[in-house]
């Protein structure tokens, strides 16, 4: 007869609620689930060619016709779309530091964050015997900051960012000879000869 041993039973495995994660336990498992983006980071940072390189004014040159722009263009976007995305970044940064009221409306919204994640790590908000979630209070703080944004002109300084990306990016990569055009021209430099 076989004999049956009295180690039977459920293993309950305790689960995390997202509400008792600390902030950086949650940002770290947001940015451990989106590896796409995470991927497209570190790519665009390897790719970051040398400044030296980005600013050389010596490649600058306006092409002699209209046909070889978008060919250069998107060779250049691709070639230099770490530096680009630098170049957003920086742009972003100069407007929110040279709008005061930008930044106090983003600290504000920033530090609200913060409050709701410290407070929830401790205990769970309720109100009239309801539990709110930390979406909602995420939510909440988004639909209270919105007028904020709306008085520090951040819909302004939106499209002037994405303006000045625009014609930041596009100037560069329509003058910027690419490494084929300048093989090209080192070609036709060397045709000509003098008789």
């Amino acid at each position: 007869m076989a004999e049956k041993s009295g180690l039977e039973g459920n293993i309950d495995i305790p689960l995390i609620e997202p509400a008792s994660q600390s902030f950086k336990q949650r940002m770290m498992s947001m940015s451990v689930s989106n590896i796409a983006v995470r991927e497209w980071f570190s790519k665009t940072r390897e790719g970051v060619k040398p400044w030296g390189e980005f600013i050389n004014t010596s490649k600058f040159r306006l092409p002699k016709t209209v046909a070889p722009i978008p060919k250069r263009v998107m060779k250049n976007i691709e070639n230099f779309q770490g530096n680009y995305l630098f170049v957003f970044m920086g742009l972003v940064i100069f407007c929110v530091l040279t709008s005061p009221m930008l930044l106090v409306a983003l600290a504000a919204c920033l530090g609200a964050c913060y409050i709701i994640s410290l407070k929830n790590a401790t205990q769970k908000l309720a109100i009239l015997g309801r539990e709110v979630t930390v979406a909602q209070q995420y939510a909440c703080v988004g639909v209270l900051s919105f007028p904020l944004f709306w008085l520090a002109g951040a819909g302004s300084a939106v499209f002037w960012v994405i303006g000045a990306s625009f014609f930041v990016i596009m100037l560069h990569a329509t003058l910027h000879v690419t490494a084929e055009e300048a093989e090209a021209f080192d070609i036709d430099m060397d045709e000509v000869q003098v008789v």
